[in-house]
């Protein structure tokens, strides 16, 4: 059981001990703190929620609605919805922020609150920290009796969300519609039920759904990793389907498997995209540093530069503002398109990627050959509270110091034509390992390496 409160929000598993996990006593804290940092900002006392198909959803929103509106913060709540749409909707309403209520890609017994600000834009650092000081200080102060909030229910998000999708320029509906594509969609049993499949349908496309119950107890490990999607992977086959489409529980995070039962890789599906808009239009890329190095290179290509930034969603969307970039995002299938709106966004990411298929007529698995063929793989080790990072990190940048290193976001060390990244994960008690590395065998050996130089130091250190 685990409840972690950071500056992005606050993210645990259902049932358990007040302060030790997801609880209710939780949730009402971290939202009453939000709702405070609301008012304080001076900005419009209005808070979009949506939720993603969790079972403990409801629930959730439930006493998230209600602590806000005892805060004097009136509720826009889109029910059953995705990330990115909720991101839209504080746009649209004009509203001082908005609250995701998803865990992501964890498994069902985790939930999450999720805080954006009055853009419609994940939270930063500064901000979570002072939603943190709030929860600390215990001086959150609700409304009287005549200044409680107000609560209405919303519809039809979903569907302003896709036709303001349609209206893009490098969307081109009409073409894809010509081709008639089918194509099998795994739902995880959450939103992409009510977000993809509409947006695919009226893309002209023959959809075969899988798993598309809206239950959220999910049919598989949610995140959407080649491990995670060969039922997927035969369903594509068995209908001899041009596309298979994976989504995590809030779809903003987008995986492809090939008309030949291939994966992709979730890295590519940015890097895909990317040089669909960077033939059209000129610009700088953005990706974290735990993104493939295949995304430099086809910016390169088209005369644009790259930057890589923190992993976060907050911290790309930063760099992508102050270098202008055009296209961005993470190597976990996060497209942004700044053009929409500075948030991962599943549903864009599949319009603009029938788009680059209509256009230039390929299959799947030709634009797949396109690119560099790395490979990453995401390895991690769990945390014990004897462990310090710091020092664990320190001890292995003074081993490797003969190769070039970052240490913008942990530690990442560049060794000829392949890297390793160690950082500690922002929703889980681990330490992330990512190696990436043309060759499979040689990605593997570096992540089984440092997890065996991790365990040493652990073991004579701590």
């Amino acid at each position: 059981m685990a409840l972690i409160k950071s500056i992005s929000g606050t993210r645990g598993t259902i049932g358990g001990k007040t302060g030790e996990n997801f609880t209710a006593q939780d949730i009402v804290e971290s939202t009453a703190a939000y709702a405070q940092w609301v008012l304080q900002s001076g900005h419009n006392p209005l808070v979009v929620l949506g939720r993603d198909a969790r079972v403990s959803g409801e629930i959730v929103t439930g006493l998230v609605s209600g602590t806000l509106r005892m805060m004097g913060i009136s509720v826009i709540d889109l029910g059953l919805s995705t990330t990115p749409t909720v991101e839209i909707a504080v746009t649209i309403e004009g509203a001082g922020g908005g609250i995701v209520i998803t865990a992501s890609h964890n498994p069902k017994q985790w939930n999450a609150l999720k805080f954006l600000n009055n853009l419609g834009e994940f939270i930063s650092a500064e901000d979570g920290k002072e939603i943190l000081d709030i929860i600390e200080s215990d001086k959150v102060e609700y409304a009287s009796l005549d200044l409680l909030g107000k609560y209405e229910k919303a519809v039809g998000y979903i569907q302003k969300h896709i036709d303001i999708i349609f209206e893009l320029d490098l969307v081109k509906t009409d073409l894809v519609r010509e081709k008639q594509f089918k194509i099998v969609v795994d739902c995880i049993n959450s939103t992409g039920t009510l977000s993809i499949v509409p947006l695919l349908e009226q893309m002209g496309c023959e959809v075969i759904t899988i798993n598309d119950a809206m239950h959220g107890r999910f049919s598989h490990n949610p995140e959407p990793l080649p491990e995670n999607l060969t039922g997927l992977a035969r369903e594509v086959l068995h209908h001899k389907a041009n596309l298979g489409i994976a989504i995590d529980p809030d779809v903003d995070r987008l995986a492809f498997v090939t008309e030949e039962g291939e994966m992709f890789g979730e890295e590519y599906t940015l890097v895909t995209i990317a040089d669909y808009i960077l033939q059209h239009q000129k610009g700088n890329t953005v990706s974290n540093l735990s993104s493939t190095q295949a995304l430099m290179e086809i910016t390169e290509k088209h005369g644009g530069e790259y930057k890589a930034s923190a992993v976060g969603e907050v911290n790309v969307v930063a760099l992508m503002k102050q270098t202008n970039a055009i296209i961005g995002g993470e190597g976990n299938g996060g497209v942004i398109y700044p053009v929409l709106h500075y948030g991962r966004d599943a549903l864009v990411g599949v319009a603009l990627f029938l788009s680059y298929m209509a256009l230039t007529n390929k299959s799947v698995s030709m634009i797949r050959s396109q690119y560099p063929n790395y490979t990453i793989i995401k390895d991690k080790i769990n945390l014990t509270p004897e462990i310090n990072i710091s020092k664990l990190l320190e001890k292995l940048q003074k081993k490797y110091q003969q190769y070039p290193q970052n240490t913008t976001d942990g530690l990442k060390i560049y060794l000829n034509e392949n890297w390793v990244h160690l950082r500690r994960s922002n929703t889980e008690p681990i330490i992330r390992i990512y190696t990436e590395s043309q060759s499979i065998s040689t990605a593997e050996t570096l992540a089984n390496k440092i997890k065996m130089d991790m365990s040493e130091i652990i073991k004579g250190d701590f």
